[in-house]
């Protein structure tokens, strides 16, 4: 640890028990498996983007912390989102107190609620949905296919919104990821504002909805990659929430395992989630750790942590002990 972490410092002296001891475990294990060779992934459920995860998380994916992410479809429009409509973006800290008619006042300006933070549509989801309709409609008319990350990257790209930007680029971890071309897995894609769209697009007629590779053959993709990434140290998984984002590509292994019957697929090799979410009815996404050995996703010695906190305060401290911050 550099003399100047002052983070990691405060992190090592002040965090002794509990959740916070926990918090300084996952961190030395995340640590410990990327020195050993190890890959990691990275799942977003939740509201992250919008949290501005982006300011560590951008960091983590430039200085090859994260190899792979999957996550929502909110998560992967929302930063870019943020990335061009940040300073019409509305804060409510006393969210708790509105009333129905103080909400629906907020939807009559065009302003979607997040918890205390306010999306302006216009600014946000209508400037994004003109420049990717035309990639659609590209890709319809040469009769092309492509994941929805590969859309969002195509538009990055296009640097078409370049001159929007009112944050720091540095602190979107979408243009971080489309720097470094790493993958990202989209479970559920249709589940978000684009795909809202993208639908209605459809209805429309405007074009075929087999331009869109699907989740399925995400999983095909993420089975292929993950056979070539699991050797030596193998891949890491931390799980910031619940929900799709993890659920799905934890499933690969067992996919392979017991479906595709490699029984020389190696289980994840280092796990962490953060979450709020109980064991309680059923809740997957509240499930300890150990549950994931019956279904074949973890093995008995990978290193397990789950840490029941916010993952808006945890997640960025993790991130500042694995960068030396």
């Amino acid at each position: 640890m550099s003399s100047n972490a002052a983070v990691s410092q405060f992190i090592e002296k002040h965090y002794r028990h509990f959740n916070a001891a926990t918090l300084v475990d996952a961190a030395k294990g995340y640590n410990s498996h990327l020195l050993g060779g190890g890959k990691m992934l990275i799942s977003l459920a939740g509201a992250m983007s919008t949290a501005e995860l982006g300011v560590s998380l951008a960091e983590m994916i430039r200085q090859d912390k994260v190899h792979i992410i999957s996550c929502t479809g909110a998560n992967l429009e929302e930063d870019i989102m943020n990335l061009v409509a940040h300073k019409h973006y509305k804060r409510i800290p006393n969210y708790r107190e509105l009333t129905g008619e103080q909400e629906r006042a907020l939807l009559d300006q065009g302003l979607n609620r997040v918890t205390d933070t306010c999306i302006p549509e216009d600014k946000a989801f209508r400037s994004i949905q003109k420049h990717i309709l035309k990639l659609w409609k590209s890709a319809a008319d040469k009769k092309e296919r492509y994941f929805p990350h590969e859309f969002m990257y195509q538009l990055l790209r296009s640097e078409v919104m370049k001159a929007d930007y009112e944050i720091d680029p540095k602190d979107s971890w979408m243009l971080a990821a489309a720097e470094k071309n790493i993958p990202i897995i989209v479970p559920g894609w249709e589940d978000s504002t684009l795909g809202n769209i993208f639908a209605s697009y459809i209805i429309k007629k405007e074009f075929s909805p087999s331009i869109l590779k699907t989740g399925i053959e995400y999983m095909v993709w993420l089975s292929d990659w993950y056979k070539k990434n699991a050797l030596g140290k193998g891949v890491g998984f931390f799980q910031i929430g619940g929900g799709i984002a993890g659920d799905f590509p934890i499933c690969v292994v067992p996919m392979m395992y017991q479906d595709l019957e490699w029984h020389d697929v190696p289980f994840w090799n280092y796990f962490c989630q953060i979450s709020d979410s109980t064991t309680s009815y059923g809740s997957y996404s509240g499930a300890v750790p150990n549950e994931k050995i019956t279904w074949g996703k973890l093995d008995i010695h990978t290193p397990k942590f789950i840490i029941e906190s916010d993952a808006s305060i945890v997640a960025p401290l993790i991130f500042a002990w694995v960068l030396g911050w």
